[in-house]
């Protein structure tokens, strides 16, 4: 990854980079391993998350490798600039984080279950870094696109925290917002760990683990219980 300057803050919508209206590069038009579309509109039946959780090469191998999730996609999200860069957002004046869309189908895959992966997947206390990627646009983000995945992020939020203070970690600074614009990344960026199957990955979690919502009180059913550890 490009590492760049680290700014201790994000800028706000006057001090962000201008932007330009339209994306500066091509988005390839299918996954290099699911074989589907990349970009919209996805097949009807279909529902998108969006996550960040540190560098998006590794995060976005972490969901195309589970069952159900019908594509994914890297890119940037959370800011202010139009249609940015990579190195722009490297730059911390963009306001955004590494992002990675997940295309799914809830009859196969819950949301739930994908917030169990991103929650285990890498360590959501460290504010602007994840591990030795530093700079805010590595932060750990949930953006939703509707009321109940809103509730169901916070639910698993609020289920994670006691565990993870239980093990010794602090406060999660994960960020869940509504979704903004979602703008994709450059060619390179996409499925990159299977074009470079050494490449850098950056991810890795806590090892603390949350109990699945199949087994606990946080899942759609009741939104707002506290789910133990694994063990």
């Amino acid at each position: 990854m490009l590492f760049g300057h680290f700014k201790k803050s994000l800028p706000t919508p006057e001090e962000a980079l201008r932007g330009r209206p339209e994306r500066p590069y091509t988005v390839p038009e299918t996954h290099t391993v699911l074989g589907n579309p990349l970009l919209g509109p996805y097949p009807e039946g279909l529902e998108v998350a969006d996550f960040g959780l540190g560098c998006f090469w590794g995060a976005e191998r972490k969901f195309w490798q589970t069952d159900g999730v019908w594509t994914t996609l890297a890119g940037y999200q959370g800011g202010h600039t139009e249609n940015p860069t990579y190195e722009e957002v490297c730059s911390g004046l963009t306001g955004h984080t590494e992002a990675v869309r997940v295309v799914f189908d809830p009859s196969k895959v819950a949301y739930e279950d994908l917030l169990r992966l991103f929650w285990e997947s890498h360590d959501p206390t460290q504010g602007f870094r994840q591990g030795n990627d530093v700079g805010t646009q590595y932060r750990s983000a949930v953006y939703t696109h509707s009321a109940e995945q809103e509730a169901a992020a916070k639910a698993s939020r609020d289920a994670y925290q006691p565990v993870l203070t239980s093990s010794g970690y602090g406060e999660i600074t994960t960020e869940i917002l509504p979704a903004g614009p979602f703008y994709p990344a450059e060619a390179y960026h996409q499925q990159y760990l299977d074009k470079n199957p050494a490449g850098y990955c950056g991810i890795g979690g806590t090892g603390v683990k949350l109990s699945a919502p199949s087994e606990t009180n946080w899942g759609r059913s009741c939104p707002t219980g506290i789910a133990p550890a694994d063990g």
